[in-house]
C-alpha cells in the first residue's frame, strides 16, 4: 500500500498544504515587507562586491576621513573607503548564519522526530541530553570554545549550530508527537513500511509549517549571533571586510566618522527585522491552515 493510500481522505495533500500555507503567508503585508527588507539586504550583500567603488583593504585617505570625493561615507580607522568595506562585508556574515541555521535545525529536526517517534528511553535520553545544553547560553558555549581553539569559522558554525540544537528538537518534538498518533501513521505501520519511511514520508511533511518558523527565527538568531561573535573578534579576521568586525574596528571613533558603525548596524537591523517578520508570517499561516484543516 503506497503512502498517499494510506493517508487520510478529510486531510490536505501535502501539496495543497504548502499552497495554502505560502498564500496565506504572502497575502500578510508583515510577510512582504519581511521580504522586501530581506531581499534588499541580501542584494547589499551579495551583489555589493561586484559594484563597490575601490578593493576593502586599499588604502585612500587618512584614517576617519570625512565623507568626500572618492569615500562618500569617509574612511574606517585605517583610511578604507567604508562603503567599500560595508558593500563587501555582509556576504559572509549571511552565508555563515545560512549555514549555521541549516545545520542546528536539521539536526533538531532529526532529533526532535526520533525522540517523539521513539518515546520510551531514547525519547528520555534525548530530551534530558537536550535539558542539560538549554542549561548553558548558547553564547557562551560559543565563546568558550572559540577563545580555547582560537578563531575559526568552521567551528564558529558548529556552535553556532549546535546551539539551536535542543531548542529545535524539543519543538519538532512537541509538533511530531501529535503526528506519530494519526491514523495514517498507525496503517504504515500495520502495513510493514519501513520507519525511515515514515519519518520523512509521513510524519515530517506534517510539521513542515513548523520547521519553516523554525528555520526564520532561528536564522534571525542566528545573524545576530555570529555578527556578535565577530565584533569580538572570534569571527572573520582583519584586514577581510565584515559588518560586525567594522562595528569593533570603528567605535571608538563614533562621533567623529559614524557611518563606519551606522551601515554594518542598521544593515544587520534591517536583516534581523525582515526575517522576523517573514517568520511572524509562516508562524500566522501555519496556525490559520491548521485550523482549516481541523475544522
Amino acid at each position: 500500500m503506497s503512502d498517499t493510500a494510506i493517508a487520510p481522505a478529510l486531510t490536505l495533500t501535502r501539496n495543497q498544504r504548502k499552497k495554502s500555507l505560502l498564500r496565506r503567508a504572502l497575502g500578510a503585508k508583515r510577510t512582504v515587507v519581511g521580504l522586501a527588507l530581506s531581499i534588499l539586504v541580501l542584494a547589499i550583500a551579495f551583489l555589493g562586491p561586484y559594484v563597490a567603488p575601490h578593493s576593502p583593504t586599499e588604502f585612500i585617505a587618512p584614517p576617519f576621513s570625512p565623507a568626500g570625493g572618492g569615500a562618500p561615507f569617509g574612511t574606517d580607522n585605517l583610511g578604507r573607503d567604508v562603503l567599500s568595506r560595508f558593500l563587501a562585508g555582509g556576504q559572509a556574515l549571511i552565508i555563515l548564519a545560512i549555514i549555521a541555521t541549516v545545520l542546528g535545525v536539521g539536526l533538531g529536526m532529526v532529533v526532535g522526530v526520533l525522540a517523539a517517534y521513539s518515546r520510551g528511553w531514547l525519547d528520555e535520553v534525548l530530551m534530558r541530553a537536550g535539558d542539560v545544553a538549554l542549561a548553558f547560553p548558547q553564547i557562551v558555549l560559543a565563546l568558550l570554545f572559540l577563545s580555547i581553539s582560537g578563531p575559526q569559522l568552521w567551528l564558529l558554525v558548529l556552535m553556532v549550530g549546535i546551539g539551536h540544537l535542543p531548542q529545535v528538537a524539543r519543538v519538532v518534538r512537541g509538533a511530531a508527537l501529535s503526528i506519530v498518533e494519526r491514523d495514517f501513521v498507525k496503517a504504515a505501520e500495520s502495513v510493514g513500511i519501513r520507519r525511515w519511511r515514515i519519518l520523512a514520508g509521513e510524519i515530517l511533511p506534517n510539521i513542515s509549517s513548523i520547521l519553516a518558523v523554525e528555520f526564520g527565527l532561528r536564522l534571525t538568531y542566528s545573524i545576530g549571533l555570529v555578527a556578535g561573535l565577530s565584533f569580538l573578534g572570534l569571527g572573520l579576521q582583519p584586514p577581510a571586510a565584515d559588518w560586525g568586525l567594522m562595528i569593533n574596528e570603528n567605535r571608538i571613533a563614533l562621533t567623529v566618522s559614524p557611518w563606519s558603525v551606522v551601515l554594518p548596524v542598521l544593515a544587520i537591523a534591517v536583516l534581523t527585522v525582515g526575517t522576523n517578520l517573514v517568520t511572524d508570517g509562516l508562524a500566522r499561516a501555519a496556525i490559520g491552515a491548521d485550523e482549516g484543516i481541523q475544522a
